[in-house]
């Protein structure tokens, strides 16, 4: 019988801009119409590979997730040192209170899955100045 390939999902590289700086703080997921919340992570959950999960600094403003955003996402007065330092995850009521922005972004594109780079972040600064990334799925 004859293997089929395995199928391997993988996250999607995620580039974007906001209208203020929100790079120290954490983004959480709202419902389509923003009144809501779907999603948002237990503060242990704010670490990549060891560390807090701060996007990467792109060239000409723009950053690479590294938490898992998409265009309903806003985010929060706490930054990733101080959520990951609470003692429980806070109830949704309580992260709905902390929104500073709801709709923070001014752009984003979704670059494909990260596993296909080999240096996703000098390949992406290769694209963004060159005026290519228009060329990535515009998200928002």
């Amino acid at each position: 019988m004859e293997e089929k390939p395995q199928m391997v999902a993988s996250p999607q590289a995620i580039i974007y801009k906001t209208r203020g700086d929100y790079f120290l703080h954490v983004p959480v997921t709202l419902s389509e119409d923003r009144k809501s919340l779907l999603a948002y992570p237990a503060p242990q959950d704010v670490f990549s590979g060891g560390d807090l999960a701060y996007p990467v600094r792109l060239e000409n403003g723009y950053l690479l997730d590294r938490r898992g955003i998409s265009p309903s996402s806003a985010f929060i007065k706490l930054t990733y040192y101080e959520y990951s330092r609470l003692g429980k995850t806070p109830t949704a009521e309580e992260i709905m209170k902390m929104i500073l922005d709801d709709d923070p972004f001014t752009i984003m594109y979704q670059c494909g899955p990260k596993h296909t780079f080999r240096d996703i972040e000098s390949e992406l600064n290769a694209v963004i100045l060159d005026g290519k990334e228009v060329n990535f799925k515009k998200l928002k």
